[in-house]
């Protein structure tokens, strides 16, 4: 039997995805102020980009924080 659809939490889940790409974005940021020069160029271009990703989620999580709070389920 399936399980009832309880989405109660979601915005807590969320919530804690966005904490955590906020500190991952934070710690390349720190090994990047750290390791800038001893980093290839492709490595570098790879870390941004992951980077970009990560705000893109946050913005992404963020806005779907804002709906689930909409529709009551946070």
């Amino acid at each position: 039997m399936a399980k009832p659809d309880d989405r109660s939490d979601n915005v807590a889940h969320l919530q804690e995805h966005v904490e955590n790409t906020v500190d991952n974005l934070q710690e390349t940021k720190a090994y990047l102020d750290e390791h800038a020069e001893e980093i290839s160029s492709e490595e570098l271009n790879n870390l941004a980009e992951k980077n970009q990703k990560r705000r893109q989620s946050i913005s992404s999580f963020k806005e779907e924080i804002i709906d689930e709070t909409e529709k009551g389920n946070g």
